[in-house]
């Protein structure tokens, strides 16, 4: 396996120690990447259990079929691989005949691999074509036509309510500008309007300019939250009874829409709150196990500097 495609599984034990994984249990890791969480959770499963993972990367899903098949035989659980997204995880599921399932993991955000391939665009460290799609082969839409396409009001709010940048309406003007020169077609030339737009004194703190518009461009590209809320569903439904659910995010939109969803299912009620007795029969769904995220310690930050902004919350099924 070449280096580009390794990387390193976020709150590995802290995921492993919540979702109580048994031998003969079903196991769902709806971000497969390179299986660096599903290649542990499936020693834990052993023979009769088996593991489920989805991803949109063909390529990814070659490089985790390798991995998990190093497992000795003896010890190796089945294992399915669905090529998709998660938020179609109605559909997968029920084309692999899969009845239920007892643990579900969510790793969010763009994987390292992604990250470090300049030619995905998502990078605004690394040149490259200004592209984002989590799955090429069928998505259409890509960060280069936003970029070029949309009007400055929708550029500032997709700026604006996808990476709370507090430039998003001077970078969404600079930007209409830049173009009306020449269309803006690799991730080095919309860093350099970025840069342009964002006054000296504020760049000087609060890290890369661009990052916060290249994850907002990559959110739209992808329609990342929309797909979060489809998937969260989804993996409520398909819990079997004690069945766990956890959640890493890697920023404020993805945790929130996490811990609303958490909440909403677990107090169901819609009776007024000075109804003395509940009328409205709605029973809860999930017991939150985490009340407050779980964070990775000071040791993991320091191995990995892309786990800083984890957050990994978790819940259980009724």
């Amino acid at each position: 396996m070449t280096s580009e495609y390794r990387h390193t599984p976020v709150l590995l034990a802290e995921c492993l120690e919540q979702l109580e994984l048994k031998t003969q249990h079903t196991f769902l890791d709806c971000t497969l990447g390179f299986a660096g969480h599903s290649f542990e959770a499936a020693k834990r499963l052993g023979p009769e259990g088996l593991l489920l993972g989805i991803d949109q990367d063909e390529v990814a899903l070659a490089a985790a079929a390798e991995r998990l098949a190093s497992i000795p035989e003896g010890e190796r659980p089945a294992v399915e691989l669905l090529r998709g997204n998660f938020g179609d995880m109605d559909e997968l599921l029920v084309a692999a005949r899969v009845p239920g399932v007892d643990a579900i993991l969510f790793d969010l955000g763009v994987s390292s691999v992604q990250i470090d391939t300049a030619s995905r665009g998502f990078s605004f460290k690394e040149n490259g074509p200004l592209d984002m799609r989590m799955d090429p082969g069928t998505q259409t839409l890509t960060a280069a036509e936003i970029v070029n396409t949309y009007n400055a009001a929708d550029l500032t709010r997709i700026i604006r309510g996808f990476s709370d940048e507090k430039w998003a309406s001077r970078i969404a003007d600079f930007i209409v500008r830049a173009r009306e020169q020449a269309p803006i077609e690799s991730s080095e030339a919309l860093v350099d309007v970025i840069k342009a737009a964002i006054p000296a004194s504020a760049r000087r703190a609060g890290g890369h300019p661009a990052k916060r518009t290249f994850q907002a461009l990559r959110i739209e590209v992808n329609s990342e939250l929309t797909v979060l809320r489809r998937g969260l569903d989804a993996a409520v439904r398909w819990l079997n009874p004690g069945g766990r659910l956890a959640v890493i995010s890697y920023h404020s939109l993805e945790d929130r829409i996490v811990k609303d969803t958490f909440a909403s299912l677990a107090n169901r009620c819609t009776c007024p709150p000075d109804l003395p007795v509940c009328m409205c029969g709605r029973e809860p769904v999930l017991d939150i196990i985490t009340r407050k995220p779980v964070l990775p310690s000071p040791e993991e930050v320091a191995r990995n500097p892309r786990a800083r902004s984890a957050k990994l919350r978790v819940a259980r099924k009724r």
